[in-house]
């Protein structure tokens, strides 16, 4: 009873802050950065040390100038992500403009769907407008892993369903992709896989940013059962509040690729886009936590 009434208050909380004016959630943003940053430093032993392993031939004091402008993406990221609970379709097509979409396109209607890998960069939940831009009855797929708390994760699962998405659950991936295809439904698959497998999950170990990292290999996985292209999601932060996303093919027959080929291909992606503006990535996660077996 008490975590539905914290629900109810929360999302009623979160309902009325999605109201505001992208103005006035900036000016909260810019007030969370001096909270997050300056007061309370929320994981920035985290943030300095994998700046510090990405960019050894940075100064200190270019590290401590990317360290400063992700703080303040993220508090943006996190105004922006409540936004999506009220933000109407028209307002998002005019700030999130999606790239190579005739491509895309072509590539659902020529083999029954494809796989989107989507790294946690810029404006990355907005990619759930690509529902938009998709011919109608296509469906656009998320794969997800659900949250503890049943009333937040169905939050979250309403956020991400506005524009049409169909929300999977992690465990669920194969069953329900199998499924949608035997039905002759047109999807597009979206996975987030830049973060760091579980003990269980399949895995890639590879070079990252100058680090010994493992990524989870299951969009490659997915790809090559159902055999659908795989495209990278290249994002772009525009300026604030205003982002683009080019849908760059990485292969059209996932079959005819190595093992790991796929995956290695997403990791240079991802490089090459933080490399390019480095401020824009998750540097909060703990993403190097996992030891490189011996013989990897």
């Amino acid at each position: 009873m008490m975590k539905r009434l914290l629900y109810g208050f929360l999302y009623g909380f979160m309902w009325l802050f999605a109201s505001l004016p992208f103005a006035v959630l900036y000016f909260i943003s810019d007030g969370l950065y001096l909270l997050l940053y300056h007061v309370l430093g929320y994981r920035k032993k985290v943030v300095r040390l994998n700046l510090r392993n990405s960019f050894p031939d940075k100064t200190d004091q270019e590290r401590l100038a990317i360290e400063k402008r992700f703080y303040h993406y993220l508090c943006d990221y996190f105004v922006e992500e409540v936004k999506l609970l009220r933000i109407s379709k028209e307002e998002l097509l005019r700030r999130m403009k999606y790239i190579n979409t005739d491509t895309f396109l072509e590539m659902v209607d020529k083999h029954g769907g494809i796989i989107l890998t989507i790294p946690h960069y810029a404006n990355f939940e907005w990619i759930i407008g690509m529902g938009m831009i998709m011919e109608p009855g296509d469906l656009p797929v998320q794969i997800y892993k659900p949250l503890r708390n049943k009333y937040f994760d169905q939050l979250f699962k309403d956020i991400r369903s506005r524009f049409g998405g169909y929300n999977v659950a992690k465990h669920d991936t194969v069953r329900e992709l199998v499924k949608l295809k035997r039905a002759k439904k047109k999807i597009v698959v979206g996975l987030i896989t830049d973060q760091s497998p579980g003990k269980n999950e399949d895995n890639h170990w590879t070079t990252f940013l100058n680090q010994d990292t493992v990524f989870m290999d299951g969009a490659e996985r997915i790809a090559k059962m159902l055999n659908f292209p795989v495209f990278y999601c290249e994002l772009t932060r525009v300026k604030r509040g205003f982002c683009e996303v080019d849908f760059t093919l990485l292969t059209e027959h996932p079959k005819q690729t190595a093992e790991g080929e796929i995956t290695e291909a997403f990791v240079r992606s991802v490089e090459n886009t933080i490399f390019r503006e480095p401020p824009y990535w998750f540097w909060s996660h703990k993403r190097w936590k996992h030891v490189k077996p011996s013989g990897k």
